[in-house]
């Protein structure tokens, strides 16, 4: 089982509730509160385990996809082209009743290319993107009152689905932990802040009980699928991850370009 030594970005203990903005804040404010630490941890080579991670277990899976998108910095063809497509996969894989493709995120690590095509950088810092809170509050944002009410009764769960745009990725991997090795005292409940609404996501505090997992060389017909709510709580119901700098990088390594693709699956029967 191969594995590298990187660098994974926490948060340290603090008594408020940690902020994170996600556009440039009010002067004097910083675009995040609290102290990152940093603490190196070995992170496994999923191509290498000796059994394959899947959604339920361990909260994340790497399969096979070919996508027809030509130009995934083109949010109409995104939209167009990639979210149906993201709707059969995620509804095939989980053999959910319906699938909703409400967001996505490009990512670039060049800054001359986040400039150009107004995008974001990889986050290198664990996190999670939904919270025991803010989970059913997202589906009551995204359906109508009586729609809600019915889909909360049943199982759903949140799947970001995360692909190269170019690849072999070998600047900033993404890493996922293991949920089996995170405790609910792990996760630290934090604002996230658009300029129109204020949302939850958690920050994560070190654990060295925590097994962190990345797939090397990942390519572009190939998607990541990371769990970040289950309303089930006999499965995973999350997990972490994070970006983080693998030290066999080459120097003139091309920075990483991916697209997550953000999903909810929903098992509810159809309203009568």
């Amino acid at each position: 089982m191969d594995q590298v030594q990187g660098v994974l970005n926490y948060l340290d203990e603090m008594s408020e509730k940690p902020v994170t903005y996600t556009y440039e804040p009010p002067p004097g404010t910083s675009p995040r509160t609290g102290r990152t630490v940093k603490h190196e941890v070995p992170i496994i080579d999923g191509r290498t385990a000796a059994h394959q991670p899947s959604l339920d277990v361990e909260g994340f899976m790497l399969t096979r996809h070919q996508s027809a998108v030509a130009n995934f910095y083109d949010d109409g063809e995104v939209k167009r082209v990639y979210y149906p497509e993201m709707e059969r996969l995620v509804r095939e894989i989980l053999g959910a009743t319906r699938v909703l493709v409400f967001d996505h995120n490009v990512r670039n690590g060049s800054k001359e290319a986040r400039a150009r095509y107004g995008v974001r950088e990889p986050v290198r810092f664990a996190h999670n993107d939904y919270t025991l809170k803010s989970g059913p509050l997202r589906v009551r944002e995204l359906c109508d009152d009586a729609e809600a009410e019915h889909l909360l009764r049943h199982r759903y769960v949140f799947i970001n689905v995360w692909r190269p745009v170019r690849g072999p990725v070998e600047q900033s991997p993404l890493a996922v932990c293991d949920a089996r090795t995170m405790r609910q005292s792990d996760f630290i409940a934090t604002d996230l802040v658009y300029r129109d609404r204020t949302g939850e996501v958690y920050s994560v505090r070190y654990n060295p009980q925590h097994r962190w997992y990345y797939f090397s060389r990942m390519r572009p017909d190939e998607v990541l699928l990371l769990k970040c709510y289950d309303s089930d709580p006999d499965r995973a119901r999350y997990t972490a991850h994070s970006a983080f700098e693998d030290p066999a990088t080459p120097p003139d390594a091309a920075p990483r370009e991916s697209i997550e693709a953000r999903t909810i699956a929903f098992f509810a029967p159809a309203a009568s």
